[in-house]
C-alpha cells in the first residue's frame, strides 16, 4: 500500500535514461557519445513526452554526453524547452544522490524531468514507487532500457518531501524511433 506524501499540488517525477550510447576505443565513459539509435530514440522520447502532456518545468540533466545528447534531441521536438541544469551529481549516482538532487529542486516546479543513467534511475523509480498501476513495477524490475520513461506522481508542497515509498508509478514506456 503506498504511503501518502500528505496535502499539496500533484507533482510528477518523470525519469529518462539516456539513449543508447556508443562505445568508441579510448573514450572516457562520461564522454561517450549517443549511438545512431540512440540518436533516432532520443527525439522519439521528446515526442512521447509532448503526446503524453508530460513536458517538464525544469529539467536536471547528467553532465555526461549521452544524457545531454539525450537532452537536446528530445528538447529539440518541443516548441519552447523548459530550463536545464546540468548537474555533474547525476553522473552514476545511486539513488540516495539522485534523490538529494531532486530535493533541491523549488517547490514551484510541479514537473520535473530527471535524465541520466542505469542502475541509479531505475533503482530510484522502485525505491519511490509504493505503487503502480498495472503492471508498471514489474516492468522496471524486468528491465529500465535506454530510453524508456517512468512517470512517478504524488502529492506535496515541496519536493525535499519526496521518499521511498510515496510516489505512485503511473506509466512506464520504451519510445523507438524508426530507422531511416
Amino acid at each position: 500500500m503506498i504511503e501518502r506524501a500528505g496535502a499539496g499540488p500533484l507533482r510528477r517525477l518523470v525519469v529518462l535514461r539516456h539513449a543508447k550510447s556508443a562505445w568508441p576505443v579510448d573514450v572516457a565513459d562520461h564522454e561517450r557519445p549517443l549511438a545512431p539509435r540512440g540518436r533516432r530514440d532520443a527525439p522519439a522520447a521528446g515526442r512521447a513526452l509532448a503526446d503524453a502532456d508530460l513536458l517538464p518545468d525544469l529539467a536536471l540533466c547528467s553532465t555526461a554526453v549521452r544524457a545531454r545528447g539525450t537532452w537536446d534531441l528530445a528538447s529539440a521536438e518541443w516548441g519552447t524547452p523548459p530550463p536545464v541544469r546540468h548537474d555533474r551529481r547525476l553522473y552514476a549516482a545511486g539513488p540516495a544522490g539522485l534523490l538529494a538532487v531532486v530535493h533541491e529542486v523549488p517547490a514551484e516546479v510541479e514537473t520535473l524531468l530527471l535524465i541520466g543513467h542505469n542502475p541509479g534511475l531505475e533503482e530510484l523509480v522502485l525505491a519511490l514507487a509504493g505503487d503502480g498501476l498495472d503492471d508498471t513495477l514489474e516492468r522496471v524490475r524486468t528491465k529500465f532500457p535506454t530510453s524508456a520513461i517512468a512517470v512517478l506522481t504524488w502529492r506535496g508542497t515541496a519536493w525535499r518531501a519526496l521518499a521511498p515509498g510515496t510516489a505512485l508509478l503511473t506509466s512506464v514506456t520504451v519510445p523507438r524511433g524508426a530507422k531511416k
